[in-house]
C-alpha cells in the first residue's frame, strides 16, 4: 500500500485523468491484483500467465478491444502523471508512426545505474539505442553534469500492427542481452518515436523504491 492505495491504483488513477484516454484497463495475470480492482471498482481484465512482456499484455487486450493507439502504463510506476501520457501520444498523432514512447533528462545517480534505461535518439526523434550501459560513451571524459544522457521511461504507446507484428517476431538477440522488450522493435527495423518530459519516475523494483516513492508520494498528497 501507498498513500492509502495499492500500487497500481495510483497508476490507474493518473492515467484516468488524461484526457486523451478514452478507456483505462488494468490487465493483470494476478488474482491478488484483481480481487483489489474489484474492491475498488477499477476497471480490470485477467490476462494469461504465459506472457513475457507489458507488449504481450497489451497485445491480449488489443484482440477483443478496438481502438486507434493503444497505450501501456507500467503498473510499477506509480509516479505516472497525465503529462507523460501526454507527451508519449504527441508523436503517434502522425499515422506514419507505430510505435512511441517518452524520456527525460537522467539524473547523474541514474546514469551508471542498470536499472535506468538510457536512450539515444536521432535529430528527429527516432530512438537510436536503448541500453542498460551508459550511453552516450563520452571518449574524452565525460561532460560536467548530466548533458547529454537521457534516462527512458516505459511508458509506450502502439498501433494495432506494430502490436501484431511483435507477437509474431521472435525474441531478439539484443532484446535477450540487454532484457528489454523494445529492442525487438529495433532489430527487426521498426522505428520507434520518442518525446521528452520533464517529468521523471521512480520505477518500484526494490523495497527501497518502494519507500522512496511513499515519500515523494505523501509530499505530493500534502501539496495537493
Amino acid at each position: 500500500m501507498m498513500a492509502g492505495l495499492p500500487m497500481v491504483g495510483h497508476v490507474y488513477q493518473a492515467a484516468s485523468r488524461c484526457t486523451q484516454l478514452t478507456e483505462v484497463i488494468i490487465a493483470t495475470d494476478s488474482e491478488e491484483i484483481m480481487d483489489a480492482c474489484k474492491r475498488y471498482g477499477w476497471n480490470a481484465r485477467m490476462t494469461s500467465t504465459e506472457h513475457r512482456s507489458g507488449t504481450d499484455r497489451v497485445h491480449e487486450i488489443s484482440e477483443t478491444i478496438a481502438a486507434d493507439v493503444y497505450v501501456n502504463v507500467q503498473g510499477d510506476e506509480p509516479l505516472t502523471r497525465p503529462e507523460h501520457i501526454d507527451a508519449l501520444l504527441e508523436p503517434i498523432r502522425h499515422e506514419e508512426v507505430l510505435v512511441s514512447t517518452i524520456k527525460t533528462p537522467c539524473p547523474e545517480h541514474d546514469i551508471d545505474n542498470p536499472a535506468a534505461v538510457k536512450v539515444v535518439t536521432s535529430l528527429d526523434g527516432r530512438a537510436l539505442y536503448f541500453s542498460r550501459a551508459s550511453i552516450p560513451f563520452h571518449r574524452e571524459g565525460r561532460i560536467a553534469g548530466t548533458a547529454g544522457y537521457f534516462k527512458h521511461l516505459g511508458f509506450y504507446a502502439y498501433r494495432k500492427e506494430a502490436l501484431d507484428a511483435f507477437r509474431r517476431l521472435p525474441e531478439s538477440q539484443l532484446e535477450r542481452t540487454e532484457r528489454l522488450e523494445q529492442l525487438r522493435f529495433l532489430d527487426n527495423g521498426f522505428e520507434i518515436y520518442v518525446a521528452e518530459t520533464p517529468f521523471d519516475t521512480v520505477g518500484v523494483d526494490t523495497e527501497e523504491d518502494a519507500v522512496r516513492v511513499a515519500g515523494i508520494l505523501e509530499k505530493r498528497r500534502k501539496e495537493s
